[in-house]
């Protein structure tokens, strides 16, 4: 069963009142500025949303995967910026150390990140190797105990802001024998010199989520910061995705559940020829369509993550969040598209939400695994020898 229990409706209550009153008012000033709210994100860290899925002993609540979900639902239903903030934080920045870190590991890093005083990143993308993983290009030796690292990351979330600690990394340690590289995981702290991260990117969406790409020359850390066993890296950050791929089709389902409430209320005042748009066909018919996706998003994501939480097997869970993932972030595109028409000439201005997640929404079938790969690993999971 994936029906969400009473204490899961109790919680979103809880962060659709902090969203409503912290984030809502603030979205589109920091958007039109591209300003990422450290003040905000600390305030999550003391509502708790950083620590969900994480145990008490590093000062989390050890809550399920599905309230992490809802919790993402919510805040992206007013901020999408704010949103993947979250889900980064969670799902790439603490659930990497926590899952395959040392015990040493996790008592230095997860404290601070865990209560949002602090934030990490995951170093996965580079310049040429983006759905192409395999093909990473940064390097990483030992040398006299330490790790090496020289190479450069691209479109990384939360790596760069004043309270960003470490950011994982990706990297070439050597090659197997079957002659395919050998790729393990590094923490790099920041401030580590030759660790740079550059200037944030000018996007189309996300104005608000703090993202950069980052070079790293002579970066040397000890060699108890390899993360997991060394080789495991490829296989770690696919774990890793599986987990990210259900919270970004949350993020998709906060954004579609806007939609909907932003269109019903509009077609509901706006005026024309006498009445309502709302009783045109036109548009009724187009915002009965946004609630069949919100629904259906809302049942392919939750059911993926109580497949997570009921420890389904691997493969179940993986075809079930590709689906998820393709399905919700695929219709919230739509749903912004959607929801923009409604309003007319007034959803190409600034001044109204919906143009701001009409920009946002774009990154969704992009980010953490493309609308095509999503394809790709689902007809893989049928049986299919897709390439």
């Amino acid at each position: 069963m994936f029906e969400l229990s009473e204490e899961h409706q109790e919680f979103r209550h809880s962060v659709r009142d902090f969203a409503a009153a912290e984030i809502t008012p603030y979205a589109a000033e920091w958007d039109r500025k591209h300003y990422f709210p450290v003040e905000t994100v600390q305030k999550m860290g003391r509502l708790g949303l950083f620590g969900l899925t994480a145990p008490e002993e590093y000062g989390g609540s050890g809550a399920d995967f599905t309230s992490l979900c809802v919790a993402i639902e919510e805040i992206s239903r007013a901020d999408q910026s704010m949103g993947i903030t979250l889900e980064a934080a969670v799902g790439l920045g603490i659930n990497p150390i926590l899952t395959y870190g040392t015990d040493e590991q996790k008592a230095t890093w997860l404290p601070d990140l865990v209560a949002g005083h602090k934030l990490a990143g995951f170093g996965l993308t580079e310049p040429e190797s983006g759905s192409d993983a395999g093909a990473t290009k940064t390097r990483a030796v030992l040398d006299d105990g330490e790790w090496v690292i020289d190479g450069s990351k691209q479109f990384i979330t939360n790596s760069g802001s004043t309270i960003t600690s470490c950011v994982t990394v990706t990297a070439r340690t050597g090659e197997r024998a079957d002659g395919k590289p050998e790729i393990s995981t590094i923490i790099v702290p920041t401030g580590t010199p030759g660790f740079v991260a550059e200037a944030a990117y000018d996007k189309l969406g996300w104005h608000a989520s703090d993202t950069h790409p980052l070079s790293l020359s002579g970066v040397r850390v000890p060699e108890a910061n390899l993360l997991g066993q060394r080789g495991k890296g490829f296989a770690q950050f696919l774990a890793t995705l599986d987990d990210g791929r259900v919270a970004i089709a949350a993020v998709a389902l906060g954004c579609i559940r806007a939609c909907l409430e932003l269109a019903v209320q509009y077609a509901g005042e706006r005026q024309t020829f006498g009445g309502p748009i709302g009783r045109k066909q036109g548009v009724a018919f187009q915002i009965a369509d946004l609630k069949v996706m919100a629904d259906a998003a809302e049942l392919l994501v939750y059911r993926a993550a109580a497949l997570k939480d009921a420890g389904a097997s691997m493969a179940e869970f993986k075809q079930a969040a590709s689906v998820a993932k393709l399905y919700a972030t695929e219709s919230a595109v739509t749903a912004t598209r959607i929801a923009t028409q409604v309003f007319g000439g007034y959803g190409f201005m600034e001044e109204y939400p919906v143009t701001r997640f009409y920009r946002d929404a774009k990154i969704l079938e992009i980010g953490e695994g493309t609308s095509e790969v999503q394809r790709m690993l689902i007809a893989r999971s049928l049986g299919l020898p897709v390439e």
